[in-house]
């Protein structure tokens, strides 16, 4: 049965410009250029540059001038412009940083346009003789092959794709067979349906001395006890001793278990290995500084043509609705640009806090480097300190980094739990994987510690865990269990 009734509801929402700032705030400094760029040409009455103008002094103080006379005349119209006519409402906002001088040049780094992991392959196709039909089938198995250099797709998927989107009718076995050419091309590895044929492969192509050919066989006839490490059960079952066992070894690990990342990696090599960090924290005698990093970066401020505008509606004495139309879009203009200036304002201002929060809330590793001097910090605790919310804290955390004089590091890195030690002290699980590392790095390789032999070791050292924490920490450290950890 429909019935009505009245109800009051109350709900918090974001206005506009708290969504846009928080945006601004997830936006790291190597991208906030690009974002100022967008919204630039997104919004005319925005721009950059400085607002001095060096020609003749005068002029600006000629229109503030006009601007007062404006505001004392008092004219009144359906459409106040008054408050929009005024520098002072809307300061410069120049977020270039101080340390760098005002004569040092705007310096861009080029970047070399390469390839993709897909054209290279497309370019070895292009030398090889085929009928045009071939050629569109090899085509489509290329765009099949993932990054990593596999083709993971069915065979019959691939077919079904051919007859669907491009009318071709062929079998597996006309696509194995071109999938046997493709496996020819470099890097070595790539079109493999898996990893045992993705080393074969690269084995293939090596010189073939005797541990290459042991490796091939080891590969092709025992991979299940190659993966798990069963080296007594290789050795019996191949008749090898302990050296031929190793050489052949050698020869695999010397193998690339994702062929298709090599390139990859290489071509995007001149993107990723630049870090700008986002702070920058000075050690001046035992005195923390903290800087925001704000190189390279304009100076906004509204457009004094659209003030111009304004300043020409509001004067004259016929108003005809194009006019008020287009006053009011100028209007609306102005207020985007508003807000944006003052969310980047805010941006910094809340960037600068929670750095700081986290400079003096770790300030004993700042002053050393010592990844023991570290903590236990989390996102409620700088939350806390600076009066805002942990999604704000998160965001600011998230893909910034902060140069030291001890390396650049991720803002995240900060961040850790807690755990308490026999004395009853708090320490921060950072520490605890550090030591886990420092044992599995120092542990016999021919016998690697076990979770359990490792939860005995840190309870020695008076971190009473558990086995499954152990092996928590192992996993976020990306080190394999001790089965996998087995060396001759």
């Amino acid at each position: 049965m429909l019935n009505q009734r009245l109800a009051q509801k109350l709900q918090q929402k974001l206005s506009p410009q708290q969504i846009q700032l928080m945006k601004l705030l997830q936006v790291p400094t190597a991208n906030l250029e690009q974002r100022i760029k967008e919204e630039l040409e997104s919004n005319p009455a925005l721009e950059t540059g400085s607002m001095e103008l060096s020609e003749n002094s005068e002029k600006e103080d000629t229109l503030d001038k006009e601007e007062e006379e404006i505001k004392e005349a008092g004219e009144t119209d359906e459409i106040d412009v008054s408050e929009y006519l005024s520098d002072d409402e809307v300061a410069d906002y120049k977020y270039q940083s101080n340390q760098y001088s005002a004569d040092e040049e705007e310096k861009s780094i080029p970047i070399r346009v390469k390839e993709t992991f897909h054209e290279y392959l497309e370019k070895q196709l292009s030398l090889v003789d085929l009928k045009e039909r071939q050629y569109k089938i090899a085509e489509q198995i290329i765009g099949s092959i993932d990054e990593d250099g596999y083709l993971r797709r069915a065979l019959q998927s691939i077919a079904d794709d051919l007859a669907f989107t491009q009318n071709i009718e062929t079998d597996e076995e006309e696509i194995k067979e071109l999938l046997g050419i493709i496996q020819r091309f470099d890097p070595a590895g790539i079109g493999a349906r898996n990893l045992q044929e993705s080393l074969l492969l690269q084995l293939e192509r090596k010189r073939q001395s005797p541990p290459v050919r042991l490796a091939y066989k080891i590969i092709r006839d025992h991979f299940e006890a190659f993966s798990k490490k069963h080296y007594e059960k290789l050795m019996k079952a191949l008749d090898i001793e302990d050296d031929e066992l190793k050489s052949a070894i050698g020869e695999i690990l010397k193998l690339n278990p994702k062929p298709g990342i090599a390139y990859n990696h290489e071509n995007k090599s001149n993107q990723n290995q630049y870090i700008i960090p986002d702070f920058i924290i000075k050690n001046k005698e035992g005195e923390l500084e903290l800087q925001l990093n704000n190189a390279n970066a304009p100076e906004l401020h509204i457009s004094r043509d659209y003030q111009n505008m304004l300043r020409g509606y509001k004067e004259s004495k016929k108003k005809s609705r194009e006019q008020k139309q287009a006053v009011m879009f100028i209007k609306q203009k102005i207020d985007a640009a508003k807000w944006f200036i003052d969310a980047i304002r805010q941006r910094q201002h809340t960037l600068y806090n929670t750095m700081h929060a986290i400079m003096d809330y770790q300030r004993e590793f700042f002053l050393t480097g010592d990844e023991a001097k570290l903590g236990p910090m989390i996102l409620k605790d700088i939350a806390d300190i600076i009066h805002m919310d942990i999604s704000t804290v998160s965001r600011v955390a998230n893909s910034k980094y902060v140069q030291t004089e001890f390396g650049t590091f991720p803002l995240k890195y900060f961040f850790s739990e807690s755990l308490t030690n026999e004395e009853g002290e708090e320490v921060s699980t950072r520490e605890v994987k550090s030591i886990l590392k420092n044992l599995i790095e120092k542990e016999d390789k021919r016998k690697p510690l076990s979770d359990q032999k490792l939860m005995e070791e840190l309870k020695k050292r008076g971190y009473n865990i558990a086995r499954r924490t152990v092996a928590k920490y192992r996993e976020q450290l990306n080190i394999p269990v001790a089965r996998l950890r087995k060396e001759l």
